[in-house]
């Protein structure tokens, strides 16, 4: 054999066994890559849970007493007194102010005159009914004057209401007790019925006033607790009324719940407050993420034996964590909870509880095996 051949051969088994250095780990590693994309991924799964779903909603309410009263006068008149102001707590029947009506003193005289009237009247009929029993007065006298006694009473009568009226519009008083939220008159101004002298709050706890859409509205009714949230301090009210027609204003559907810790709340003031809109009850609930949908139909992945089948469900109420399922599944199905692209009906999967399992056996064989080369 030549020199020349000894190096071709020499050459091509270089060539050989770097092609060979070249392309072994790439097969190897292709086998590899096989094995791992053979293995089943692996999934969560929990049976569903019977539960209660709520849907809260955040609504701003005003603050309002719980009994409120706009006080105005019975007649016109000049204010002459005038006996509280803005901020005052008064009681009921205490004195507020005076109006001078120009008519007090006029069904005074009226009252006074009537009562003199009937006096006199009445002594009239008292000498009569002397000489009436003596028979010196006919019947027909005595009765007639019996009947002018009891005109001039009538009268007197008459005229103490007419003066009674009189003072109940000279003087307004307060008809609750409460604090007095405004006074709207000054001494001297001139008021009239139509005039609001104040507004009285009545004692007690406080309310609360907020509109809902139609959608809300159909999951509110009186007693109803809701969370009220004012400066990071919770209150608990009750709904206590529920409007079922809409507010010409708002277009909304107007709601008045009580506050009864309520006192620290100013009046007037704005608060935050939480209704459930909608509730389930007792019902069957899978974590909101199980559920697909598909052409705008939902699904559920389900597992049993190492195999996924997707149910067809019927959902429910849904708020952020948990769907209601109202058909497609029941309570001993195990409801797969993470998502991969190799899921579909039908696939082989490994649940992460088993694969934790295994890969510990295996760590544990490992161990026994080193062990034992050890010794």
């Amino acid at each position: 054999m030549t020199k020349k051949k000894v190096f071709i051969i020499a050459g091509t088994v270089v060539v050989v066994a770097v092609l060979a250095g070249l392309m072994l780990p790439k097969i190897l590693n292709k086998g590899k890559e096989e094995l791992v994309a053979e293995a089943p991924p692996v999934v969560t799964a929990q049976k569903p849970e019977v539960r209660t779903i709520e849907i809260n909603n955040e609504l701003i309410g005003t603050i309002e007493p719980d009994s409120i009263v706009h006080v105005t006068p019975l007649g016109a008149g000049e204010v002459t007194n005038v006996a509280v102001k803005t901020g005052d707590t008064v009681t009921a029947g205490q004195l507020l102010c005076v109006i001078d009506t120009k008519q007090v003193e006029s069904t005074r005289i009226a009252m006074e005159t009537a009562k003199i009237t009937y006096g006199d009247a009445k002594k009239n009929l008292d000498r009569l009914t002397v000489l009436h029993a003596a028979g010196d007065v006919a019947e027909a006298d005595y009765q007639s004057t019996a009947d002018q006694v009891e005109m001039a009473r009538l009268q007197y009568e008459n005229a103490k209401i007419a003066y009674n009226i009189q003072m109940e519009s000279s003087q307004v008083t307060a008809p609750i007790s409460g604090k007095v939220e405004s006074f709207n008159i000054s001494l001297h101004d001139m008021i009239s019925p139509q005039t609001t002298i104040c507004v009285i709050s009545g004692d007690g706890g406080k309310s609360l006033t907020f509109y809902v859409s139609e959608r809300i509205i159909s999951g509110l009714k009186a007693g109803d607790i809701i969370r009220v949230e004012k400066n990071g301090t919770d209150h608990e009210a009750a709904i206590t009324e529920v409007s079922t027609m809409v507010d010409s204003g708002s277009g909304l559907f107007k709601v008045k719940a009580s506050i009864p810790s309520g006192d620290s709340l100013a009046t007037g003031t704005s608060v935050k407050l939480y209704v459930t809109a909608q509730k389930a009850e007792n019902v069957l609930t899978v974590p909101v993420d199980s559920v697909y949908y598909e052409a705008g139909n939902p699904f559920i992945y389900t597992y049993s034996n190492g195999t996924l089948k997707k149910n067809a469900v019927t959902i429910g109420l849904t708020n952020n964590e948990f769907a209601e399922v109202q058909s497609g599944i029941g309570t001993d199905d195990q409801v797969v909870t993470t998502w991969t692209s190799e899921l579909y009906d039908g696939s082989k999967v490994t649940l992460a509880e088993t694969a934790a399992e295994t890969e510990t056996t295996q760590e544990n064989g490992t161990e026994v095996e080193t062990s034992a080369s050890a010794q």
